[in-house]
């Protein structure tokens, strides 16, 4: 069973719920684009997914007949409180195979949900989508795929490769975590409400590090390259390294010219970087 715009409505009501600015609701009322997602999403019976933000229940209730369990994460009480009473409405047969979780994506561990995922599908609110893709791909390693919609712009950012004018940091942190592709556009026309802009799809695959390197020494890296993105590295990085001569040859060693930007290096040649940088073994 899929939502309509009619069902949407009827259960908002019951809710009590008025979707709000603040917390990123937009809800999907179109059953063709739910379906879409969960098709592009290719999960697998034995995949336990985690969904965050499932608002209404839209993409819910399309996920639970194809997966073996879905813990849905979501800030909004009222919300959480009613998605159970919807799925035992609509998907009474599979209402086992979910678990609801009121919580703020952002601050869940893997200690909160058993079993542990292997899949995330979820319409990402457009005011946290990155932090939140992030820290479940840093919080779970048990993720191996996923699909997200975010806003347009936003996916463009995360599967953009080295050399693109909206390569930066959302780039390089997912490429340490999974291989990513754009996986389609969806109009503002199937929400409600509508928002302003328009949404893009994300699938992505774990892959391991690129380098046995402390993923937040990279990290560290990579935000300071782009904190000043229109500087050659020898200068974005020399508060991180301790001058500019300091990260010129922190660079070398590492197999970068000084004078490079950001913008051209992929996650290897970051993770390079932070293998020289200043808190790295002393050299005789």
């Amino acid at each position: 069973m899929t939502l309509g715009p009619a069902e949407i409505r009827q259960l908002a009501a019951a809710a009590g719920v008025r979707p709000t600015k603040a917390l990123g609701q937009n809800f999907v009322h179109d059953p063709n684009t739910v379906r879409r997602i969960v098709r592009a999403a290719q999960p697998r019976p034995d995949d336990v997914v985690v969904e965050v933000g499932p608002g209404l229940g839209s993409l819910t209730l399309a996920l639970l007949p194809a997966v073996a369990h879905v813990h849905a994460v979501e800030i909004d009480g009222a919300l959480a409180a009613r998605l159970p009473t919807t799925v035992a409405q609509y998907a009474g047969p599979f209402a086992a195979r979910l678990s609801v979780h009121a919580r703020d994506a952002r601050a869940i561990t893997a200690a909160d949900l058993d079993p542990p995922p292997t899949a995330l599908v979820a319409n990402l609110p457009y005011n946290v989508a990155v932090p939140v893709l992030l820290h479940l791909l840093g919080e779970m390693p048990t993720l191996r795929h996923g699909l997200v919609m975010v806003q347009k712009e936003v996916a463009d950012r995360l599967t953009a490769p080295p050399g693109s004018r909206v390569y930066g940091v959302p780039s390089v942190k997912l490429a340490w975590y999974a291989s990513a592709r754009p996986a389609g556009r969806v109009p503002g026309s199937v929400f409600w409400p509508v928002p302003n802009v328009e949404s893009g799809l994300v699938s992505f695959t774990r892959r391991d590090p690129p380098a046995s390197v402390d993923r937040a020494a990279v990290f560290a890296v990579v935000d300071a390259a782009f904190a000043q993105r229109r500087k050659m590295l020898r200068s974005a990085l020399a508060g991180w390294a301790g001058g500019p001569d300091a990260a010129a040859a922190i660079l070398r060693r590492a197999g970068v010219e000084p004078t490079v930007r950001g913008e051209q290096l992929d996650v290897t040649q970051f993770a390079a970087i932070a293998a020289q940088g200043p808190d790295a073994p002393a050299r005789r």
